[in-house]
């Protein structure tokens, strides 16, 4: 996200809407991208992400090939680049990444000259999602500039979190952060607007808010009591939507941990837009495939 501009996103935007239709017909399928190779190459577990590149691919007639680390020659020893050159053999045309190190999706593109998405890098940044929250949210508001975002739960060790930051930021939109002082990461206050540890605080006022679970798989050590004690301070309840905006909307990247950032009662009540995130993922997916092969834009996302 920090290499888009507001233009950049809004095109997205804009082609995601285009592409959802495609998504509602009965013959779900679009002969853009006829021809084009995509490799899912995803180093770290994955249900929706995944999925929907997949998906993605596929409406747009691409051939689409999935490998995982796990199931590939990495698991025998061979490196991530050796890998890259012998992908890159193959004559593919683009490859999404998924992978546990920040950065990796910029270091391939620097081994493969065909095009490189970041499905999501380590604490890093997770950019489509980002775009797929922002289509959610502009679905529902019909804006994004002058919103009020909450997001709250673990920061620190959040893509999905640092991505909203900056891209939201760049639409306009009123950033607030929240979660113990352990998941707060330094830089933070200069990405968002404010900065609080007290869920009941930030969510005042709130047009948009955004669980986070926590990334019990980046946490070197416990950066809190226990689960009961994180849900008593920062699980999002119903008696916190009331004191949001009376039209407020709750999304969630996923998984979702219900009980402990999020009651079940908020995940399935009217505020929650988490399934629409789901739609949009693989619209705003069909976009990035089709701004970057479809559109001949050659350049790393």
């Amino acid at each position: 996200m920090e290499d888009l501009t507001p233009e950049d996103i809004s095109q997205i935007l804009n082609t995601s809407k285009l592409m959802k239709g495609i998504s509602e017909r009965d013959v779900k399928k679009a002969p853009t991208l006829r021809g084009k190779t995509i490799i899912n190459m995803f180093a770290e577990p994955s249900t929706r992400t995944r999925t929907s590149f997949e998906i993605a691919g596929k409406r747009l007639s691409a051939d689409v090939i999935n490998i995982s680390t796990s199931g590939s020659s990495m698991s025998k020893g061979e490196s991530l680049k050796d890998m890259v050159a012998n992908l890159e053999a193959m004559r593919p045309d683009l490859i999404v990444v998924r992978h546990k190190s920040d950065g990796a999706p910029a270091m391939i593109s620097r081994w493969t000259n065909c095009t490189v998405v970041n499905a999501g890098d380590g604490r890093h940044e997770h950019p489509t999602q980002s775009l797929l929250d922002m289509m959610t949210i502009l679905e529902s508001k019909r804006k994004l500039e002058g919103l009020n975002v909450v997001i709250f739960g673990d920061i620190k060790n959040s893509r999905v979190a640092r991505s909203n930051m900056i891209g939201m930021k760049k639409m306009g939109m009123n950033i607030t952060v929240c979660g113990p002082k352990t998941m707060l990461p330094l830089y933070v206050e200069e990405m968002a607007d404010n900065v609080t540890t007290s869920l009941a605080d930030a969510v005042v006022g709130a047009d948009v808010i955004m669980a986070l679970r926590i990334q019990t798989e980046r946490l070197e050590k416990a950066k809190f009591p226990n689960a009961r004690e994180y849900s008593r301070l920062f699980g999002l309840t119903l008696s916190h939507l009331k004191k949001a905006k009376h039209n407020a909307i709750v999304l969630h990247p996923g998984p979702i941990n219900q009980g402990i950032e999020i009651s079940p009662e908020v995940v399935e009540g009217q505020w929650s837009v988490v399934l629409d995130q789901v739609t949009n993922g693989v619209a705003v997916r069909m976009a990035t495939l089709y701004l970057l092969l479809g559109a001949g834009l050659q350049k790393t996302e």
